[in-house]
């Protein structure tokens, strides 16, 4: 009956949208599971989610593909798996967040022989790949992210008309519609401590503690600070929907809400459990009415193709997501697929498998710890805490399963076990279950390329040839009558330009760049700026040319 309801949700939703392109607001935050009201845990406060859940599809099934940030939101500007394009590790480089050199660890915990240490880098894409909301702007869309990118690579100009923290849909030309990206980081893991000194809106001692964190004042005071910052998140959402409705837009705009991955405590994110990529997802049509809710499966590499869909373009056939609302919207999925690979300064490979019961879990290194001892999660409070009584042998047996040994294979019933804390994989009563599942992991690996089998060190040689970031051809500029044609030499490339009085203008690549799509005309007296970038590529030299009469 849920997915008949969303079925029929789409079909409504088509029949709003059929006479004019619709706005689309993203409000994303980070680092939450579905720890809210509308999903049965009301430890939290939050009037206006609570509000927009009322009037929206409430997504029961909804997937990160990599439980931490940059891979995961790498897939949902592509609309590509992670593996695939060579995004899987956390981080990368420069272009995101410095993160100065980190030490390459191979399963042994020994220093990689290829190096001493993995070097930043922005990840080269395949050719045809681009950032979805360059096809939004190539049909009429003002675009806009407020401002988070993370996405293993630099955000390339063509992306976004407006990527900083001013961008906003009112900054659009009159007429256009627009598609906006807010992201709110006051539920970050970082929050747990950087907010140590903000009152607790929430009490400890109210606060449900999973069964595989120890029960005590550190983790019930740290919980109670997530929970508090998710209050303070949904002040935030209660912002942006307030201006809004001061635009009149409220009902005239697809109003998408989701969490980037899935909780920040220790052994929730980076997970390749529930804990790490199951997230909150809620999509608002323009009408207000209540519609209901769904367990149709939703990966984040569908959520490009999906706004494109609403948008009524049809996804590029390379893209690996598939739309689920809109005039292209595809069959329900059978599964989501998820990695796990190098988490900052530890290595690792795991790849699962998730349906609407059961969840599958492939680790290639079982020799390896299931925890991973970094250095940025130690920042948390209950971490010194919890290794204090791991090394004196004061965890019960569920809450030592995460500094034990893994397994090959992992499976578990997540309506039973919505923890994922007993695994079923060797069970006799339970071998159809993991044959099935086996299979459809199997089918996976067959019909989509797996990047993290290459040595990291080994596939930035690939990507970057003897050392060198690969540097995008300079543009060129043909005039044919009044006309103007861009052209760059990189295959793959994208044009970007932008017109000034000025000859010697600054280069400030956050003024807004136009797309070049077609032929534009001359603007007599004017200098016309052109630059070309292939993404994970340097930007090319910048080119500069007056136009006569």
């Amino acid at each position: 009956m849920r997915i008949i309801a969303c079925l029929f949700f789409n079909l409504l939703l088509q029949g709003l949208l059929a006479q004019a392109p619709p706005n689309i607001l993203w409000i994303v935050c980070e680092d939450i599971s579905p720890t809210l009201s509308f999903y049965g845990d009301s430890t939290a406060q939050t009037p206006v989610l609570n509000a927009l859940a009322r009037e929206s599809m409430v997504y029961e099934n909804a997937f990160a593909t990599v439980g931490v940030c940059a891979p995961s939101r790498s897939s949902i500007i592509t609309g590509m798996y992670p593996t695939s394009i060579g995004t899987m590790h956390m981080r990368t480089g420069k272009d995101i967040t410095s993160w100065g050199k980190r030490k390459y660890k191979d399963r042994n915990g020994i220093t990689d022989i290829i190096g001493d240490s993995i070097r930043e880098y922005s990840v080269v894409l395949p050719e045809e790949v681009k950032c979805f909301p360059e096809y939004l702007r190539a049909a009429g869309y003002y675009c806009t992210n407020n401002n988070k990118t993370d996405y293993q690579f630099a955000a390339p100009l063509t992306a976004w008309d407006e990527n900083n923290a001013q961008a906003h849909w009112r900054n659009r030309p009159d007429g256009k519609p627009f598609f906006s990206v807010f992201n709110i980081n006051v539920t970050h893991e970082s929050r747990l401590w950087k907010n140590k000194d903000l009152p607790l809106t929430v009490a400890p001692e109210n606060v449900p503690v999973p069964p595989y964190l120890p029960d005590n004042v550190v983790t019930r005071k740290d919980i109670a600070r997530h929970y508090s910052n998710v209050e303070l998140m949904d002040a935030e959402v209660g912002k942006i929907l307030e201006e809004l409705k001061e635009d009149g837009l409220l009902d005239k705009t697809v109003i998408f809400f989701y969490s980037d991955h899935g909780g920040p405590l220790p052994r929730q994110k980076r997970e390749a459990y529930d804990s790490g990529l199951k997230v909150p997802f809620l999509v608002r049509a323009p009408e207000r009415q209540e519609w209901g809710r769904t367990d149709r499966l939703i990966s984040f590499v569908d959520l490009g193709p999906t706004v494109l869909s609403l948008a009524g373009i049809t996804p590029p056939e390379y893209m690996e997501g598939k739309a689920f609302l809109g005039e292209h919207a595809s069959s329900p999925r059978t599964y989501v697929f998820a990695s796990s690979d190098r988490f900052d300064e530890y290595t690792d490979r795991t790849r699962i498998i998730r349906d609407d019961r059961w969840l599958y879990v492939r680790n290639f290194f079982p020799d390896l710890r299931k925890y991973k001892d970094l250095g940025y999660r130690k920042n948390i409070p209950m971490m010194k805490e919890l290794l204090d009584l791991k090394d004196r042998g004061l965890l019960n047996p569920v809450q030592s399963q995460w500094f034990g040994s893994k397994n090959k294979e992992e499976l578990y019933d997540c309506i039973r076990d919505p923890h994922n804390i007993h695994n079923l994989a060797d069970d006799p009563d339970f071998q159809t279950d993991l044959q099935r599942m086996k299979s459809l992991f199997w089918r996976q690996m067959s019909e989509s390329p797996d990047l993290g089998q290459v040595p990291e060190a080994t596939l930035i040689d690939m990507m970057w040839p003897n050392g060198q970031q690969p540097i995008t051809e300079s543009p060129e500029v043909l005039i044919e009558s009044d006309k103007i044609l861009l052209t760059t030499p990189t295959s793959g490339a994208s044009i970007a330009y932008r017109w000034s009085d000025d000859p010697n203008e600054p280069m400030d690549f956050d003024k807004h760049w136009q797309l070049y799509t077609h032929p534009i005309s001359i603007r007599a007296d004017q200098y016309l700026y052109v630059v070309a970038e292939r993404i994970g590529y340097h930007l090319s030299s910048v080119l500069v040319k007056k136009m006569e009469e």
